[in-house]
């Protein structure tokens, strides 16, 4: 039997469930690690330092290396999968989490250990628009219009809002065993990510001809990659040496970035398709939603976490967990939201928790009552359900389905670019001491994000039901 014929013949074998729990698990297992590994460095990075003998400031590099990684592997992997199939893919990026994991908890500097983030970073990016395109082919093979929502919610939930559980999980790892532990976690995961994949997920179908290295480069768009990582980079340097402010990499990157587009307007098969982005607003509107609400959502990740510690004297465990309902209350609404299909409704209600969260912010205070720290978390937890939910079935309606892939990877890299700003406003703000006055900078910064959310949200016509 061809791979082509096993391929139409698997869904029976699930007993008439295509997407049975031994399909999607693999899937969601992949899909978690790269949100965890983004916040699960943070707890270990003191520890790193007096055990490496190096300022802890030098650490930073650690989080910019997987940052870097993600956003430009994302879409890559995207575009790789629609190239060469997605399972090709999915599992190749779970060895290079494995592969990473050991050589980051073998590392005996800090350049091992950015080696190893920037391959946990490759690899574990493969996972999220590989899945989404693995769920829309056997949504097809089942005779569907369209996957179910509550699949989809489920990797929404697997893919984006389990970044808060990489915070109290790293506490507990490193203060059970060490900050090696962050690294080598990554290892049985993929392993069983690897072989349930190889197990349970049927194989991409044969291709009918073989392709040159030329029509490959040509296919994937590679000097459209080449652009992207080299403007991504810039931009991250920038950023993260704020406050110093260097205006020769802003322009460079920004030439670069005009280089990439124009570019990218004469590829025959675009990395990045400028033209789709400008002529269909519903989908660049979704991009930046969900980069804002990200760039919200991660800075209570980083700065308010940051000012637990400092000035309210939590340690990293106590302080994880206070930010644990963020991640609980998130994956309580994302799912029965995916199922009825809902866009409009959650992203107004995520713009709208921003804002109020944002505000709330504003009222801490080195004698507030803790309890108000965790209603903001539930309220920005609230945000993170809305915003995944109502962004993602909007991805799937406006983004064509042979770029599925491509359009699922730029979504989280809009989200990673969210989260490089918010890494950069916390380090801009905190740059000297982590006070309440600086959390308060940072509050008055989230409420103007929130506000042109909202505005961006509230004037998208795409949103708006159609007349009758």
């Amino acid at each position: 039997m061809s791979l082509t014929e096993r391929h139409s013949a698997t869904l029976p074998a699930h007993g008439g469930r295509p997407f049975s729990w031994r399909f999607t698990t693999p899937l969601f297992l992949g899909s978690a690690l790269n949100p965890i590994n983004s916040s699960l460095i943070a707890t270990a990075l003191l520890p790193i330092a007096h055990d490496l003998g190096i300022q802890i400031g030098q650490t930073a590099a650690l989080v910019a290396a997987l940052y870097l990684a993600s956003s430009v592997t994302q879409p890559t992997a995207g575009k790789a999968a629609e190239v060469f199939g997605p399972r090709r893919v999915f599992i190749s990026g779970i060895v290079m989490v494995a592969l990473g994991g050991v050589f980051g908890g073998f590392a005996t500097s800090l350049w091992m250990l950015i080696v190893s983030r920037v391959v946990i970073g490759l690899g574990t990016s493969c996972a999220y628009p590989t899945a989404m395109l693995l769920i829309q082919r056997r949504a097809k093979d089942a005779g569907l219009a369209k996957p179910p929502g509550g699949v989809l919610g489920g990797l929404m939930i697997a893919g984006i809002a389990t970044a808060s559980l990489g915070l109290p999980l790293g506490g507990v790892l490193v203060n059970a065993l060490t900050w090696r532990a962050v690294f080598f976690v990554n290892v049985p995961v993929a392993v069983i990510a690897f072989v349930a994949a190889v197990a349970w997920i049927e194989p991409d179908p044969k291709r009918a001809e073989r392709m040159s290295a030329r029509d490959i480069a040509s296919k994937l768009d590679l000097p459209g990659i080449v652009g992207f990582a080299g403007a991504m980079l810039t931009l991250l340097i920038f950023l993260f040496d704020l406050p110093a402010v260097h205006w020769w990499i802003l322009v460079l990157s920004l030439a670069i970035w005009a280089v990439l587009v124009l570019w990218e307007l004469r590829a025959r098969t675009p990395f990045i398709d400028v033209r789709l982005l400008a002529s269909n607003p519903g989908l660049a509107n979704t991009y930046l939603r969900f980069g804002l609400t990200q760039l919200c959502v991660y800075v209570v990740l980083y700065g308010i976490t940051q000012w637990i510690e400092s000035v309210r004297g939590f340690n990293e465990s106590a302080a994880g967990l206070l930010l644990l309902p963020m991640t609980l209350i998130s994956g309580l609404i994302i799912t029965p939201l995916s199922r009825r299909g809902l866009v409009r409704g959650p992203v107004v209600a995520a713009a709208a928790t921003c804002l109020i969260g944002s505000v709330g912010v504003l009222l801490l205070s080195s004698t507030v009552w803790m309890g108000v720290v965790v209603v903001l978390t539930l309220v920005f937890g609230l945000a993170i359900g809305f915003s995944t939910a109502g962004n993602q079935i909007s991805l799937t309606q406006h983004a064509p389905a042979d770029q599925l892939g491509t359009a699922s990877g730029l979504l989280r890299t809009f989200g990673y670019v969210g989260s490089i700003g918010a890494s950069a406003v916390t380090g801009l703000v905190f740059h000297h001491s982590v006070t309440d006055q600086g959390v308060h900078q940072i509050g008055w910064i989230m409420t103007a994000v929130s506000v042109v959310l909202v505005a961006l949200t509230l004037a998208d016509r795409t949103l708006r039901p159609a007349r009758k």
